[in-house]
């Protein structure tokens, strides 16, 4: 399967236009179109996994596995993830210190 079919398959099950995913992946509307016959820059197809929310070597045929959070069955600890993971993200930009902290502060008032 070529990465035109795999993109167009993902595109297909998240109900999205090639169109629409080339958009939002801030390329031009067609762009998607010509990778039927020209190889993608790695930055092109990074842009597509992220709106997509699969892997880039899912996107390249490396594996069948779409994306690897996706694919578990278990839940992430949240309080541990603030406290342990350094690159937590919310919308492409990372969480502030401050705002990781807020967010554990609310989540012990929920224990409580």
């Amino acid at each position: 399967m070529t990465i035109f079919e795999r993109v167009k398959e993902v595109a297909d099950l998240r109900k999205m236009s090639l169109q629409t995913l080339a958009e939002k992946s801030n390329m031009g509307i067609n762009s998607i179109y010509g990778w039927k016959t020209k190889t993608p820059s790695i930055d092109k197809i990074s842009s597509v996994a992220d709106v997509l929310n699969v892997s880039t070597d899912y996107l390249l045929g490396r594996t069948d596995v779409m994306n690897s959070y996706s694919s578990s069955n278990k839940e992430t600890d949240l309080k541990y993830a603030l406290e342990h993971d350094p690159m937590l993200a919310f919308d492409g930009k990372p969480i502030s210190e401050k705002y990781k902290r807020v967010i554990l502060e609310l989540l012990s008032e929920e224990d409580d």
